[in-house]
């Protein structure tokens, strides 16, 4: 099966333009695994304050004088720029190289640190916050091309894997490292201590990510068609795209507090909606969309797209309740509810570089399908919980969740990568980060509105009885594990990579 890789930059007459570890890296045989560490680097970097900020957020609010409802919008306001930055940038990389972008975004993401920092009051850090957002959309939708460009078809899930790993494991190891550093120097420290981690990124990254594809004439030629196709391309219906997802995500963050009924709200997602429809109607009738039409036809690029929604929509979904579950109806203190929640995305971490390799030997679909069931056992068994329920029970849902998204995610990005061109995998990498965040966004609000109405419809108080409180959690529970059978289907629809009979590797 050919290599459809593009060749990174060797050794010779265009050598002495890098630097020697550069060229040393382009050249050895293992020049694909020298990027994955490289941006591994940078992701680490990034995202590993995303979990422990949330913690800090009473502390900033006391600080800046302001409400912890008004500082959700930290967290709202990066969504929502990503949502709108992500489907764009990720069709520039294609064009302008995504090794470039990706070290535009970590510049960003070093501004965005500073600001955070240096903010000292609330407008300043909701902007810096957002800023992040953009950022996130650069490096998150480069880092995803340039790994599906380093590793040929067959070898691609591992990489994935060790992707999976860093992504799921960081928040984790945020939580342990950047608490103390709060807790002992305040939460600006903690953005000083991730603008240097970034900082060290960058030039990792700038080493030993070799700079550019091979110089040959079909390259140059198809660098001016790329160009020409970004001049042409069907900007109406991109700036749709781009404007429905913010819509929606921003009527899914700001119901609960609004309403659901609310002309805000409704608003949002009745032109969220139009937009859409703008969308699609320019997919058919579009000479170059955002994203060509013959790929929604393909069971390898759909889904992958619904999978990931829809565990992503059951793994937040939970995510969220579960401390609210342990606290309300188990009586756990925050930090007792907090440490334990660490075992889901602490599976989901370390499972992910195994599934990787041993989705390698049993192929991709039975990888997603196994990661789907897990899932949907996980919500059933948490829609189940009795209020005498044992920390052993508890915890094994825990796993089985962690456990789902470590096995089924790295073979979801595989096989959709296969699908597409090598030259349109920024805007392949776009269409999946954004899948998942509407999934994680739909998640946590519906599930969360869900339990808290049947909480009030109770009547239920500080003092209720844990089998009450229960109640209140199962039927969303219930709903997640629902719309995880839908990624199940999903699952069962993909087919694996092919490959050649399996070979154990060093990498």
């Amino acid at each position: 099966m050919p290599d459809h890789r593009p060749r990174l930059l060797r050794p010779g007459r265009h050598g002495a333009a890098l630097p020697r570890v550069q060229a040393r890296a382009g050249a050895s045989t293992r020049h694909a695994w020298w990027v994955l560490w490289a941006l591994l680097a940078g992701l680490f970097a990034l995202n590993f304050t995303f979990t422990v900020f949330i913690v800090a957020l009473p502390t900033v609010a006391h600080q800046l004088r302001t409400s912890v409802g008004t500082l959700t919008w930290t967290m709202v306001g990066p969504l929502l720029a990503y949502g709108l930055a992500a489907p764009l940038l990720g069709k520039v990389g294609d064009v302008v190289g995504h090794r470039r972008l990706y070290l535009v975004g970590l510049a960003g993401a070093l501004v965005a640190a500073a600001l955070t920092a240096l903010s000292h009051d609330v407008a300043t850090l909701i902007t810096a916050r957002t800023l992040d957002g953009v950022q996130g959309a650069a490096t998150g939708t480069a880092s995803g091309a340039l790994v599906n460009a380093a590793f040929s078809r067959e070898e691609r899930v591992k990489a994935l894997g060790w992707w999976s790993l860093v992504g799921a494991g960081g928040p984790v190891i945020g939580v342990s490292l950047g608490s103390p550093i709060i807790q002992a120097f305040g939460w600006r420290t903690l953005f000083w201590f991730q603008l240097a981690l970034i900082a060290v990124a960058l030039v990792v990254v700038s080493l030993l990510l070799p700079a550019a594809v091979l110089g040959t004439d079909a390259e140059a030629a198809r660098k001016v068609a790329a160009r020409a196709e970004l001049r042409s391309l069907d900007w109406v219906g991109s700036i749709a795209l781009s404007l429905a997802v913010t819509l929606v995500m921003l009527g899914l963050s700001i119901g609960p507090s609004v309403g659901w009924r609310d002309p805000l709200t409704l608003g949002a997602f009745v032109v969220g909606a139009a937009g859409i429809v703008v969308y699609v109607v320019r997919l058919r009738t579009a000479a170059h969309p955002l994203i060509p039409a013959h790929y929604f036809t393909r069971r390898n690029f759909l889904g992958p797209l619904v999978l990931r929604a829809a565990m992503n929509f059951a793994y937040f979904g939970g995510f969220f309740l579960f401390p609210l579950m342990m606290e309300e109806a188990y009586r756990y203190s925050v930090a007792g509810a907090g440490g334990l929640a660490i075992a889901r995305p602490l599976v989901f971490a370390l499972s992910s570089p195994v599934a990787g390799y041993v989705a390698y030997r049993i192929g991709e679909r039975t990888s997603a399908v196994a990661g789907a069931v897990s899932l949907v056992a996980s919500m059933a068994l948490f829609a189940t919980l009795g209020a005498t329920a044992s920390p052993w029970v508890i915890g094994l849902a825990l796993a089985l969740s962690g456990l789902a998204m470590g096995v089924a995610m790295p073979a979801s990005s595989s096989v959709m990568a296969s699908e597409v061109e090598v030259h349109e995998f920024g805007v392949m990498s776009a269409a999946q980060l954004l899948a998942m965040q509407v999934g994680e966004v739909a998640g946590i609000e519906v599930l969360a509105t869900l339990q808290q109405g049947l909480a009030r419809a109770r009547h239920l108080g500080t003092h209720g009885g844990a089998a009450a409180w229960l109640s209140t959690f199962h039927t969303p529970f219930l709903v997640g594990g629902a719309v995880a059978l839908v990624g199940l289907g999903a699952a069962l629809a993909v087919r694996s990579v092919e490959r050649r009979p399996f070979e154990w590797s060093e990498a």
